[in-house]
């Protein structure tokens, strides 16, 4: 018999890439390529590159290097995979999981910028939160948490109120950070000590009380 596990808020959060878009192709063939420019291994960027922003992660790998290179490299990526749809696909229960919450407060809170996840979404045929925190929004990257409360706080929640969903290290953290509970959604989420881990959305069911509870109900 299949256990569940019932985690109450009052707002989501929900990270964009890997969490309710699956854009692991577009982001492995961009950054292969940039590791090829640089002449470090790909396999091993891939270990560090998902859920910072682009600069951060090529300040992570290459401390040395000037920041203005990180962010004219950053701004070129940008550009790269807001034009590469190819794959791109909403993950697992994506659908019914956002269908779910459009009457409920929720958010993404992303570390694409405005083009990149408006394209991301429309690709992925995935409704857009009225409530957003791109690159635009915040002056640090996660693991960072300012993504995160700055998301709580337009949606009127204290962040011990609201819920994230994320699939990566720097993403968690980021939760973790904020004050707030996780569900890592992926098999990547496992290692890095989320409240709860689901394989993918089907896992999820969402209510809501007339008093504005949220329960999320999570099958294990």
């Amino acid at each position: 018999m299949t256990a569940t596990t019932t985690l109450t808020a009052r707002a989501l959060l929900l990270d964009m890439d890997s969490t309710i878009v699956n854009s692991e192709a577009v982001v492995e063939r961009c950054w292969r390529r940039w590791a090829v420019e640089q002449g470090l291994d790909g396999d091993e960027i891939l270990q560090v590159v998902h859920g910072r922003q682009g600069w951060a992660t090529m300040a992570a790998l290459l401390p040395d290097r000037p920041m203005e290179l990180n962010l004219a490299d950053n701004r070129r990526m940008l550009a790269q995979e807001t034009a590469d749809m190819d794959g791109v696909v909403p993950v697992a229960g994506a659908p019914a999981f956002m269908a779910a919450l459009a009457a409920l407060p929720h958010a993404l809170v992303t570390s694409a910028d405005i083009a990149l996840s408006d394209a991301r979404m429309g690709a992925a045929g995935l409704p857009m939160p009225d409530v957003r925190i791109t690159a635009e929004s915040v002056s640090a990257s996660k693991p960072d948490p300012e993504g995160f409360l700055k998301g709580a706080a337009e949606l009127g929640f204290a962040p011990e109120d609201c819920l994230v969903f994320e699939d990566s290290e720097a993403g968690i953290e980021a939760g973790r950070a904020a004050g707030m509970r996780v569900v890592g959604v992926g098999d990547r989420a496992a290692a890095f000590g989320p409240t709860v881990q689901i394989p993918d959305l089907t896992h999820v069911r969402v209510e809501a009380s007339a008093d504005g509870v949220i329960s999320v109900h999570i099958d294990g």
